[in-house]
């Protein structure tokens, strides 16, 4: 669905006002969400769809995902968890995943970022080279 400038820009605006701190009030949200369902302004549509995209991606820069060939050690979850949380902030959801087709290593991600230690990539990438 094509949103239009003016809806886009209402629910930048909103998403705003609910904001306090740097984290989304959810009870704010609620509410505004409620409320132009209610009253249906011009483009509501567009805003309510705005508003949804813009939480999920509040919600995936506050996700970590770590992929690893093998389970990982408390030691290393730990370590995982208290780097991360002190560079991003304490209020991060972690998930841990085995993947055997990663070879070795770690694969990081938060929101957009990715870091990647794997050795299937590392090996794609020599591949590549030549």
């Amino acid at each position: 669905m094509k949103v239009s400038k003016d809806a886009a820009s209402a629910a930048r605006r909103l998403y705003r006002l609910c904001n306090a701190d740097g984290s989304l009030d959810e009870a704010k949200f609620s509410k505004v969400v409620k409320t132009v369902a209610e009253r249906k302004p011009r483009n509501f549509h567009g805003i309510l769809v705005t508003l949804k995209r813009l939480l999920e991606i509040d919600l995936a820069a506050k996700h970590v995902t770590v992929d690893s060939a093998e389970e990982l050690d408390a030691v290393t979850k730990e370590s995982i968890v208290a780097k991360l949380t002190k560079q991003h902030g304490t209020d991060i959801t972690f998930e841990y995943r085995v993947n055997s087709a990663l070879l070795g290593g770690i694969r990081i991600r938060k929101g957009d970022d990715v870091w990647d230690g794997t050795l299937k990539t590392r090996l794609e990438n020599i591949a590549n080279a030549f």
